[in-house]
C-alpha cells in the first residue's frame, strides 16, 4: 500500500496487511507521518517538556478517578 506523510508529503510503501495499512483503509481520519518525522516531531516534543513551560495534557484513565 502506498502511503504519503502528511508533513513532507514523502510516499512510503508499507505492507498490505499491516495493521497501519488497515486503520488507515478504514478509518479516514487516521493519517500516516514517516518515522522520520515522527521522530522529528518527538524530540521537539520531548525539548518543550524539559523547559518546564510547556504543559503537556494528557487524559488519565484510572479507577481511582471514579
Amino acid at each position: 500500500m502506498k502511503v504519503k506523510c502528511v508533513l513532507c508529503d514523502k510516499i512510503d510503501v508499507i505492507d498490505d496487511e499491516s495493521l497501519l495499512a488497515k486503520r488507515l483503509r478504514n478509518r479516514p481520519i487516521h493519517t500516516y507521518m514517516c518515522p522520520e518525522c515522527h521522530e522529528r516531531i518527538t524530540e521537539k516534543t520531548k525539548a518543550r517538556l524539559a523547559t518546564g513551560k510547556f504543559r503537556f495534557y494528557r487524559s488519565t484513565t484510572s479507577e481511582d478517578d471514579w
